[in-house]
């Protein structure tokens, strides 16, 4: 079959009763095989209708369900219409992101997935990124550090440094699936260690073991890096043991979500 008729037949009529689910499935297959290209606008509402033999009310209830999919955009004025999104790791990872949010798991779920997708992209880190990306990450973790040094620390910039040097280790990794993952989760669960940061008792401790890990990284030392990953999280077990004790005695809920800890 060559590629023109390929494509006419994302167009083909559809049957009754399921057809606004049979067009939706005809688009978003042509989408991802790729007879349907990101920015190319797909026919008026019209013309689909008459080209799929329905009405012109199931071709709108496809095009809202691949909408809501993110594989759509539909654009409103002169040069309006329903458009194939071009979709990159923001909004994979935004889509991930939500999706963490609606279902959340247990603290030390987390902390434990968290823990060995670490491990696993610092090893990656240490084989595949360049020196020049080691000693960009080491910079940044020593200014990290220093920012939670200061007598009134802004844990607003803190914690956004914070998240872009986990998204910076993980791109060193050289595996876009580590990258959107940590994307998404840097996106699902804003405040990253904040139980660690927030607390004056474990802030200074939990930078410097940033810079520690990032030392290790840029020295080439895997095991080392290893070591400082597992006291990372040792501290945040700890501390957020004591938050949940301390919370216990007064009676009051811990965490109303997990963004709290991620």
């Amino acid at each position: 079959m060559n590629p023109d008729q390929s494509f006419k037949d994302v167009f083909l009529p559809v049957q009754g009763g399921r057809a606004s689910e049979d067009i939706a499935l005809k688009l978003e297959a042509a989408i991802l095989d790729g007879r349907l290209n990101p920015g190319e606008r797909l026919p008026s509402e019209r013309e689909m209708q008459v080209q799929f033999g329905t009405g012109r009310g199931v071709v709108r209830e496809a095009i809202q369900v691949l909408k809501q999919k993110g594989l759509l955009e539909v654009r409103k004025g002169a040069k309006g219409g329903a458009y194939v999104r071009r979709l990159n790791v923001a909004n994979v990872s935004e889509s991930l992101a939500l999706f963490l949010k609606q279902h959340p798991v247990g603290r030390e779920q987390l902390i434990e997935f968290r823990e060995s997708m670490d491990q696993t992209i610092t090893l990656l880190a240490i084989a595949r990124a360049t020196p020049d990306e080691k000693a960009h990450l080491l910079a940044e973790a020593l200014r990290f550090e220093a920012l939670l040094r200061e007598p009134k620390p802004d844990l607003a910039i803190s914690g956004e440094l914070d998240r872009q040097l986990n998204i910076m280790l993980a791109r060193m990794a050289r595996n876009s699936l580590f990258e959107w993952v940590m994307q998404a989760l840097q996106l699902g669960f804003s405040s990253h260690d904040h139980a660690l940061y927030e607390d004056p008792r474990y802030r200074d401790r939990a930078a410097a073991n940033w810079r520690d890990t990032a030392r290790a990284i840029a020295d080439n030392e895997p095991l080392r890096a290893l070591s400082y990953i597992g006291r990372h999280y040792g501290l945040l077990r700890q501390c957020v043991a004591q938050m949940q004790d301390s919370a216990a005695d007064q009676e009051m809920p811990l965490f109303s979500d997990t963004s709290r800890l991620f």
